[in-house]
């Protein structure tokens, strides 16, 4: 099934939103940073006022939009934010408060005076320049894929840092995964992913399943535009179908997530590392005037499966150890797997002697590294 673009995404083509270190961050081309203005009691008011609107209306759970706006407006009154005398200021309380506030892990609020209210627009249509920075973007990030590698023993090893727009990424995966298809085992490593587009997690996902095994994988159900469903779909490189496991951290975050669910609920992988952030709820940007935008929350995830999203609690892996020692341990476990199926004799004492250089630290291992906090 092949549902339609959701604005939360490729519609907000010059606002990529990922999710790193727990909150939202932009991903965009660099320029000059904003000049820093001067706001004033009316001002602040002015933006908090249309911030409550704006989550009252928008925020997939009405009761506890309500409670965030009603408190944010009484921070306000209480003066909480009369020592913010700038825009940078103003967006960096708000963005404090509204995380204290919310506890939801992609609010976010900025200073970005060049923001184009059109994004906000729920049929907002990407112009041909935004889908062009776009691909720049993405083309500049290596669509996501930071690491393609086999590793001794045959095993391969995928690094994937984000999901762009499916349109632009999905050759990525097909090539990636083509590059690491004589493997007999997969780790895709999504310590260090932030998460990203809906469709691009699905059009990665379905490379785990053969064809005609059609999975329902996930909905997001959107408070303006209803539900839409997520399915695998038909791919253009191979199916890779051999053992999968999929590494996370407290850095594995909102698409990323997703994506460990959707492989761990429909049995597909094994997890290993740690819980992951808890960045369930899609939304998009928000003008809240001054030069100031927020990132709100508007819809709410629905695993097919468990009919649960990970909001707050995170994705729990299935062998939890720190992320740092996540690709050790995985690697191990399936070299431990290949070698109870093989018999042969040359390949047995091949992997036995893989699996001693690991356990030795003779074999260098793409290393990872909690990213730095914002």
């Amino acid at each position: 099934m092949s549902p339609r673009l959701p604005r939360h995404t490729l519609a907000a083509a010059t606002l990529l939103l990922l999710v790193a270190n727990g909150t939202a961050v932009r991903a965009q081309p660099p320029g000059p940073h904003p000049a820093d203005v001067p706001v004033g009691a009316a001002e602040r008011r002015e933006v908090v006022d249309t911030l409550a609107a704006k989550l009252r209306a928008r925020y997939p759970y009405p009761e506890r939009g309500e409670a965030i706006a009603a408190a944010m407006q009484a921070h306000l009154v209480r003066g909480d934010f009369e020592r913010a005398a700038t825009a940078e200021a103003f967006a960096r309380a708000l963005d404090a408060d509204l995380h204290a506030t919310g506890d939801d892990r992609h609010f976010r609020v900025e200073f970005d005076p060049g923001f184009d209210t059109a994004q906000e627009d729920a049929d907002h249509k990407p112009t041909r320049e935004e889908i062009a920075r776009d691909r720049d973007d993405m083309r500049r990030r290596a669509w996501g894929v930071a690491r393609v590698q086999r590793l001794p023993g045959n095993v391969g090893y995928l690094d994937l840092r984000g999901f762009g727009p499916a349109q632009f990424t999905g050759p990525a995966y097909d090539q990636a995964l083509g590059l690491l298809s004589g493997t007999d085992a997969l780790v895709v490593d999504l310590r260090s992913n932030g998460g990203g587009e809906p469709l691009a997690v699905s059009y990665f996902v379905s490379h785990f399943f053969a064809e005609g095994d059609d999975r329902h994988l996930n909905d997001i159900a959107d408070r303006r535009e209803g539900t839409r469903e997520y399915w695998t779909m038909p791919v253009v490189g191979p199916r890779y179908l051999g053992p999968v496991t999929v590494l996370t951290s407290a850095r594995t975050a909102s698409g990323a997530e997703e994506c460990a669910y959707d492989l761990q609920t429909q049995k597909r992988a094994t997890l290993v590392g740690e819980v992951t952030a808890g960045a369930a709820n899609p939304g998009g940007p928000a003008a809240l005037g001054h030069g100031l935008v927020a990132f709100i929350p508007d819809a709410r995830a629905i695993n097919a499966v468990t009919h649960r999203d990970w909001e707050k609690v995170g994705v729990q892996p299935d062998v939890k150890v720190p992320a740092a020692d996540a690709l050790k341990t995985a690697y191990l476990a399936l070299l431990d797997k290949r070698l109870a199926e093989v018999k042969e004799p040359d390949e047995r004492e091949e992997l036995q002697d893989v699996r001693r250089r690991v356990v030795a630290g003779e074999i260098d291992l793409p290393a990872w590294r909690a990213p730095k906090p914002r």
